[in-house]
């Protein structure tokens, strides 16, 4: 089946199915090939309005091609109970849900239906977004492929083993916010040393878009670029020196290790 002729049913439409709704609508989806559910009749409302999809009950939605499931994680097991009777062993099912492994839906679909666990981030609402895409025991290339083709309007994707994609959730599925509680604490401090908060705001945000850029498309390691900055006894070099003294780079791990755990134990209260 080609691309273009394959119906989508997103099963929960909040922020992040909205992003992949509205992805594919740009990749030049058809309208009349989205299928989409929500729990709440004035949001099922909205998502008609704004993108002229169908907006569906979850049996009808179930008889999809690709199924893309982005209900919240307790939700799930019971989303799957109502639709599993009308699901195809063919039916290739995306989960964007935190936490939930392959084998979590695995065990509550049809034998051999392919299954495709996705993780993005809320970049993906302005097409920036990074998404880490891993493969179920029933599914192969070609379902790895329809996944990512789904996933590249909303930014960049990367395969990984799933058992990766905690250690992927906590980095790039929770980063967001870490890069902006750190946005958030050098604007305190542009104002405390007695910038106008719009324009600390301003420098940070653009100062932090900037080094992203350089990141991606220079070919030089974090720390090189760094150094470039850091003048032997400069301005810079200070900077660091205490945020090393504060303990920085152990705190981020600290973090990170601390959001992997909470993935796993998700995962388990789910089960």
């Amino acid at each position: 089946m080609q691309p273009d002729t394959r119906t989508v049913a997103l099963l929960g439409a909040g922020r992040m199915g909205e992003a992949v709704l509205a992805g594919l609508l740009r990749a030049g989806r058809p309208a009349e090939r989205l299928l989409a559910t929500d729990v709440r009749p004035e949001r099922g409302e909205e998502l008609r309005a704004r993108y002229g999809v169908r907006v569906v009950d979850n049996a009808t939605a179930a008889e999809a091609d690709v199924l893309v499931v982005a209900v919240k994680p307790q939700d799930a097991a019971a989303l799957l109970a109502e639709v599993s009777g009308r699901i195809s062993p063919q039916t290739l099912v995306v989960s964007i849900c935190a936490g939930l492994t392959t084998d979590f839906f695995a065990r509550r679909l049809p034998a051999g239906t392919p299954v495709v666990r996705v993780m993005p981030n809320t970049p993906a609402l302005v097409g920036e977004g990074m998404s880490g895409i891993s493969a179920g025991v029933h599914a192969g290339p070609e379902h790895l492929a329809i996944a990512e083709e789904m996933f590249a309007p909303l930014g960049r994707t990367v395969r990984v083993p799933e058992y990766q994609q905690d250690a992927l959730t906590a980095l790039s599925g929770s980063g967001p916010a870490y890069f902006y509680l750190l946005v958030e604490a050098m604007v305190d401090a542009g104002v405390l040393l007695g910038l106008p908060r719009q324009t600390a705001h301003e420098l940070i945000v653009q100062t932090a878009l900037g080094s992203a850029v350089m990141l991606r498309e220079s070919a030089e390691h974090p720390a090189q670029l760094r150094a470039a900055v850091t003048s032997p006894g400069g301005t810079t070099a200070a900077a660091l020196r205490e945020l090393e003294k504060h303990g920085v780079r152990a705190a981020m791990l600290d973090a990170l290790e601390a959001a992997r755990d909470r993935a796993r134990q998700l995962a388990a209260e789910n089960e």
